[in-house]
């Protein structure tokens, strides 16, 4: 298996990395105190604010992103372009991905916005080789 390839492991499992973010502060607490509602987790989430929104936005945002990363990283290597290339690129998506996140949650929109333009544009780029 390549570089990529756990990379793709990686980018799939980064929307539950968010997820868990997001509904953290609710864990250990009883849903009458306002912990983590398993009954209607999708409700308690869009009843959550500040970095715990955002957190369950970057959550939604991390699953957008995964189409076109996962399609450049398998559309690269059919089309044998150099591994050692599809891998760095795999693995600048994915620390782009994880910088992402992180401004996100500290609400920085301006440089997260940049951070998802590199990202998109790896995954592109990854369609060139």
């Amino acid at each position: 298996m390549t570089i990529a390839n756990y990379c793709l492991i990686v980018a799939c499992l980064m929307p539950v990395l968010c997820a868990a973010l997001a509904k953290s502060r609710g864990f250990g607490k009883r849903r009458r105190d306002g912990g983590f509602d398993n009954h209607d987790p999708r409700g308690w989430l869009t009843r959550q604010s500040g970095w715990q929104a955002r957190a369950n936005a970057a959550q939604a945002n991390s699953f957008e992103s995964l189409p076109l990363f996962i399609a450049g990283v398998l559309a690269a290597q059919q089309m044998q372009h150099a591994q050692s290339r599809i891998d760095l690129l795999a693995i600048a998506f994915i620390v782009t991905r994880v910088v992402y996140v992180a401004l996100y949650i500290a609400d920085q929109p301006s440089l997260r916005s940049l951070a998802w333009g590199v990202g998109t544009a790896l995954s592109v780029a990854l369609f060139f080789g």
